[in-house]
């Protein structure tokens, strides 16, 4: 992700007061960014959410079936994430 799009989800996300900037003691030049309570609860909702959905989507296929497409989903999503560096 380049550094323009970062600082507007940064943005965005401050201004719905889930996260927040704190400048770094030993560099004033750097800001850390931090989930607020709320931005805390927020994403522990969406990962309750996406463990049902997930369970759901699932239940259909035998367990081994079900952890083999988890793990290849996975590989997918990391090779992925290498790919968009």
């Amino acid at each position: 992700m380049d550094r323009t799009t970062m600082v507007a989800l940064v943005d965005a996300l401050e201004a719905k007061s889930l996260a927040e900037r704190v400048r770094s003691p030993a560099d004033r030049r750097k800001n850390t960014v931090r989930l607020t309570d709320r931005g805390r609860q927020l994403l522990d909702r969406a990962e309750e959410v996406r463990l049902r959905t997930e369970r759901e989507f699932l239940a259909a296929l035998p367990a081994p079936d079900a952890a083999a497409l988890r793990a290849a989903l996975r590989v997918l999503a990391t090779g992925a994430d290498d790919r968009d560096s």
